[in-house]
């Protein structure tokens, strides 16, 4: 079971309080707990792939630690992978 994510309410809540919703309880709490369509495993794989293609370095590191906390061992492969296929 995935943990309840606060980081949209934390940093954003009094200033954009529907992009805090959106985020914590749209995006993780709806969509990402759909442990039943895809497993934590398999949406971190997504994730990372998803920011490493678009170059989306900032939210890496959290997402990168969050699939080894799910179970993703093979990183450093994936990130070669990716990096392969955007440069040819």
């Amino acid at each position: 079971m995935t943990e309840k994510q606060t980081a949209g309410h934390d940093n954003f809540g009094e200033f954009a309080p529907k992009f805090a919703e959106l985020n914590d309880d749209v995006l993780f709490g709806q969509v990402w707990s759909r442990e039943s369509k895809l497993s934590a495993k398999e949406r971190s794989l997504i994730t990372v792939t998803s920011l490493l293609t678009q170059g989306m370095f900032g939210p890496l590191e959290y997402h990168m630690q969050k699939a080894k906390e799910n179970g993703q061992e093979n990183l450093c492969q994936l990130k070669f992978k990716v990096v392969c296929y955007l440069i040819l």
